[in-house]
């Protein structure tokens, strides 16, 4: 991966994302189409990005903050947010990003865990801090986005320190290796992990929003994920403006109708969104996406969980638009395998590897696979964006790491023309009676079922065949569950897939849990089956 990308050495991502577009002439672009959950619309160019962050980083330079410390949002969608991380940046702070509905403990978690100096917020949240005020003892302000006034010599308000602030600001030189953004993941197990990032991940991160996503200079590009995830800050802020894109940002949540009057309004060119998001969409009647004009729409790309083979199907034949998956991990920063134009898609495929970037499929020993061998997906250390540690915990850190190889925790195999197909999370493959089956392509051949609109697939324990599949399907509207519906599921499993991976249980729910990904959150679904202890819970989508 080229760095004609950095000038000078300066691998500051706020630089790169503000002051280096400026300087190329795209001071006058708009940067950010502001879209609020009204609809209305309110424009941000380069230069009003630059200021506006430039105003931040002089805010907490004033209150004593520098390189290396610790500052968190922790706020919902609003334009505040991104001059809030790109001024954070600029000061080489290390910044993280919050869920909007954190309750304490998610909170106490995090915050605790990195002990930020200071945070972001809104009045509206300000209770929950200030419930676990006593417990951060190294949080020294509060800072409101909302309040006119400062409420106390240690709760600010954001708007009055902006007005005070200078718009210059010498973003002093950033090496490659200086920490930049933390992101908190949950595992199976345990309390949430920080990942931390440095500044070199904006070279892959600029690579693969142009050679995946495909995006071009003139481009309207929206990615629907929220800051608070590892997609929302390097593909809905990094990627894009790095490359001097126009985006839209919309400040509501998931409704088709709003969404499809963003793209055809706002001639959106390339959308990246979540499976979740499109399997949702596709219980919506045809006729209802024959009156929208998707003309600029040159194609959607798709992350946060393997991409069912039926939601391409349906792309094609309703929206007449391919669906490119891409693969990554808060851990790798960055689109590590994916499908982009240009290659062929193979449905339910994760596509193949990012250049630069080389993954394998190994055994438990270390043993490289054979093509159609399952293993464990790993990739080879030491890609730009790869993480720089877990905070505040070496040893996690180190026991991801074997022979110069990353084991990411998938478990995959890779065809004979270099494809990759995801299989599952190594603690979600389900062995039943000596058969390794996906829980994923359970639930995808489940979706194709017409009755059923989403599905989750775990093993339980069994104790004639070590685990037997349950399947937990959510279905379209107006249908019910019957035992005629559930006899038809199986014997489309059987017949799709094979009789060792029909399910032995199919259980009907509202909805299937996902966390704000979009993932599916088998490890609750299996802790609610068993009645045992779910674990974090804190990213459960609302």
């Amino acid at each position: 991966m080229g760095n004609t990308l950095i000038v000078d050495g300066q691998y500051n991502i706020g630089h790169i994302c503000t002051r280096q577009q400026c300087e190329a002439g795209r001071a006058g672009r708009i940067a950010m189409r502001w879209v609020t959950p009204a609809m209305e619309r309110r424009d941000y160019t380069f230069a009003d990005l630059e200021a506006g962050s430039n105003r931040f980083a002089n805010v907490l330079a004033g209150l004593g903050l520098g390189r290396g410390d610790i500052f968190f949002t922790f706020l919902p969608r609003m334009p505040e947010q991104f001059l809030a991380f790109l001024g954070a940046l600029k000061l080489q702070l290390i910044c993280g990003t919050l869920f909007s509905n954190f309750g304490e403990e998610a909170l106490l978690d995090r915050v605790g865990d990195a002990g930020a100096r200071v945070i972001i917020t809104k009045k509206g949240f300000l209770k929950k801090l200030v419930a676990i005020r006593h417990r951060l003892p190294r949080l020294q302000y509060i800072l409101l986005v909302d309040a006119p006034e400062h409420l106390a010599a240690d709760i600010l308000s954001y708007p009055r320190l902006m007005a005070d602030a200078s718009a210059d600001f010498t973003v002093p030189p950033t090496a490659s290796e200086t920490p930049s953004v933390l992101h908190y993941t949950s595992g199976s197990t345990g309390k949430p992990k920080g990942v931390l990032h440095a500044h070199r991940s904006v070279l892959v991160q600029n690579a693969t929003a142009a050679d995946i996503l495909d995006l071009r200079p003139d481009d309207i590009f929206w990615c629907t994920a929220d800051q608070g995830w590892v997609t929302g800050t390097s593909y809905g802020i990094i990627g894009p403006w790095s490359l001097g894109v126009t985006q839209v940002h919309f400040g509501g949540g998931y409704s088709p109708e709003l969404w499809f009057r963003l793209l055809q309004e706002e001639r959106i060119n390339v959308w990246y969104s979540a499976p979740t998001a499109l399997r949702m969409l596709m219980r919506e009647p045809t006729e209802f996406y024959a009156t929208f004009d998707l003309s600029a729409l040159r194609h959607i790309c798709s992350v946060g969980e393997p991409l069912n083979p039926e939601v391409v199907h349906w792309a094609r034949r309703i929206l007449g638009k391919e669906v490119y998956d891409t693969w990554f991990q808060t851990e790798t920063g960055a689109i590590m395998i994916a499908n982009r134009p240009g290659l062929q898609v193979r449905p339910g495929s994760m596509g193949r590897p990012v250049a630069g970037i080389e993954p394998a499929i190994l055994a438990d020993d270390g043993t490289a696979m054979a093509a159609g061998e399952s293993g464990n997906l790993c990739l080879k250390e030491e890609w730009p964006s790869m993480f720089v540690t877990y905070l505040n915990n070496a040893s996690a850190y180190a026991s991801k790491f074997r022979d110069g190889w990353y084991y990411t925790g998938d478990t995959a195999w890779r065809d004979g023309d270099g494809y990759y197909w995801f299989q599952g999370r190594s603690d979600d493959v389900i062995n039943t009676a000596g058969h390794l089956i996906s829980p994923f392509e359970i639930e995808s051949a489940l979706i194709e079922v017409p009755e059923v609109a989403e599905a989750g697939v775990i093993g339980a324990p069994d104790d004639l065949l070590f685990e037997k599949v349950v399947a937990f399907v959510s279905l379209h509207r107006p249908y019910e569950f019957t035992p005629e519906l559930e006899l038809k599921i199986r014997l489309h499993v059987t017949n799709k897939l094979s009789s060792v991976a029909t399910p032995h249980q199919v259980v009907p729910l509202e909805t299937i849990p996902k966390n704000k990904s979009g993932k599916i959150m088998r490890r609750l679904l299996k802790a609610r089956y068993l009645g045992t202890d779910a674990g974090d819970l804190s990213t459960l989508e609302d």
